[in-house]
């Protein structure tokens, strides 16, 4: 760690250990962290509490360190939303674990899909959820089974390490990183690299709070790179070709700030040690005091990009990155990779939307036999919730469809609704939330499907169970989040959000909850007003901020 600092501290103490030799823990987390590192938490559930249950776990551990291996307890069953900020945390949580498993890049290979189908069906109860981040969560997992559970996985290349805590979590990337025929650059060797160096490493396994890194290459910007910690996005520089450009300070939740360029230039090469670079400046300046600040981008905020690039350049890289262009405007409507696509190597990908994310154990089981007829050996979680097959020889490409619809994995037949709703996990297991989403979210879809059966433009619709924005509520075109409405579970509308081309944080609609009663008259209301409306090649999230008040309500 450098010796002379360039950013003076915070105008008030804010924990920085940059200016604190001592490391001084100015919280409960902090002093937790601070007494054992969350990584060392798998020597006791090996030989402790797989053994004596879940009653021997110690608070810490249960509600603390676990999460440094992808355990997060479960909401108890038949809590109402109302009760979710009442309630102590040892009243809110059942004494079953959701696990999630991180899937670097999204990518699983046949027999990683395989062995989490299995991990579903024989210890999660069948479930098996895709997440935005494209990891995979489990619910319904004994403590007594983990340790069986980590060792199927880690037979196969998965791991749960670092999936949930103040560290570095899944490195999300393209799912069509080095097939897709437009790709300015390929940036899984940078992934792998990150997480075969970095992850589980104790130099970043207590950072002020969870790190969200995204890489891709695609001219989709398929990544929400605009809401990552840090993030690599392709381009091509006039004299050193194709690269990435630098952004950081991207995140939602209650406080949502899009992340910004730094203006600098990256090769492949070099994105694991700028990551080192960024990632060190957030554990050694960032923010400890209060939990609410401690994300990169009240840093950013405080600091601007200039400082921020200067301090990575001089304090921890050692030489000056090379200025580089902006990315440019993604191609105009969907970036999901549902349907059939060609690969630039004669072959096809083709992408499959689930209902908001939510699978079975043996559905993946069934996708991998469809895998394994069309001879390949992949497939790609998506950050929208989907899946995507890659490597399909034309001759079997109607054959996996034909295989994937069977299943209700829908591809050429999904509509927009289908395609373009996303839910959290909801009041079902999370301990934070209010409402329902997930079985909410799927009759929506079908509600919309009949209502608008000819209306096919791009259109997002977030559905989030708390304003912590798991489902990225402020980037959709249509975001709802929970919240008590007339009496009823409801949600908050935020109109008019959205990523690559139309990036921006959506507007609230001060005064308008919805109850869930009332959401499939109210979101056919709105659309059939815009479908009236909109100007040729406009979308929503366009039309949204030149809409009259009165026409979205």
């Amino acid at each position: 760690m450098a010796q002379t600092r360039i950013a003076p501290p915070a105008a008030k103490p804010e924990g920085q250990w940059a200016f604190d030799p001592e490391r001084t823990p100015l919280n409960g987390n902090e002093e937790m962290k601070q007494v054992d590192d969350g990584l060392s938490v798998r020597h006791r559930i090996e030989t402790i509490y797989a053994h004596e249950g879940f009653d021997s776990i110690p608070g810490d551990d249960l509600r603390g360190r676990m999460r440094w291996w992808g355990l997060y307890t479960q909401r108890r069953p038949g809590i109402d939303g109302g009760k979710t900020a009442t309630l102590e945390p040892e009243q809110l949580e059942d004494e079953y674990f959701m696990l999630r498993v991180r899937c670097d890049g999204g990518r699983l290979s046949l027999a990683q899909l395989r062995t989490v189908a299995g991990v579903s069906r024989e210890f999660g109860r069948g479930t098996a959820d895709i997440t935005d981040r494209q990891n995979i969560q489990l619910h319904w997992v004994r403590i007594e089974d983990v340790p069986e559970i980590w060792r199927r996985l880690e037979s196969v290349g998965l791991t749960t390490q670092e999936a949930c805590g103040d560290v570095p979590r899944v490195i999300i990337g393209s799912p069509v990183a080095g097939v897709a025929a437009d790709e300015i650059i390929d940036g899984t060797p940078a992934i792998e690299e990150i997480h075969r160096r970095y992850i589980g490493d104790p130099a970043f396994s207590n950072l002020p709070r969870k790190w969200k890194t995204a890489v891709s290459g695609s001219p989709h910007q398929d990544v929400a790179h605009e809401i990552n910690d840090v993030a690599f996005v392709g381009v091509v520089h006039p004299e050193l070709g194709p690269g990435f450009d630098l952004w950081v300070g991207g995140a939602l939740s209650t406080n949502p700030m899009l992340g910004k360029r730094l203006g600098a230039f990256v090769t492949l090469e070099q994105i694991p040690e700028v990551w080192v670079g960024v990632t060190s400046i957030f554990r050694d300046y960032g923010y400890r005091r209060l939990r609410t600040r401690a994300r990169l981008k009240f840093l950013l905020a405080d600091w601007g990009p200039e400082l921020f690039r200067q301090v990575l350049q001089e304090e921890y890289l050692g030489y000056a990155l090379p200025d580089g262009p902006e990315p440019p405007p993604p191609p105009t409507g969907r970036r999901d990779h549902v349907g059939v696509h060609p690969q630039k190597d004669g072959r096809f990908y083709i992408g499959a939307a689930p209902a908001v994310g939510r699978i079975s154990g043996e559905v993946l089981d069934a996708v991998a036999d469809l895998v394994e007829l069309a001879g390949s050996d992949r497939v790609q979680l998506t950050t929208e919730q989907k899946l995507v097959v890659i490597d399909v020889p034309g001759d079997k490409v109607d054959a996996v469809v034909d295989g994937l619809e069977a299943l209700g994995l829908q591809v050429r037949s999904a509509s927009t609704f289908r395609r373009g709703t996303l839910a959290c996990t909801g009041i079902e297991f999370c301990k934070l939330a209010i409402v329902e989403t997930k079985a909410r979210a799927t009759a929506l879809v079908g509600e919309l499907e009949r209502r608008l059966p000819t209306f096919d433009q791009p259109l997002t619709i977030n559905v989030n169970g708390c304003p912590n924005s798991c489902a990225r509520i402020q980037t959709a075109d249509i975001g709802l989040k929970g919240a008590l409405a007339q009496g009823e579970e409801g949600y908050q509308v935020h109109l008019g959000g959205g990523l690559g081309l139309t990036s921006g944080l959506g507007k609230t609609l001060r005064g308008l909850r919805v109850p869930s009663s009332e959401l499939p008259d109210y979101i056919e209301r709105v659309t059939r007003r815009f479908d009236e409306q909109r100007l040729e090649g406009e979308q929503f999230a366009q039309w949204v901020h030149r809409a009259a008040e009165e026409d979205l309500r």
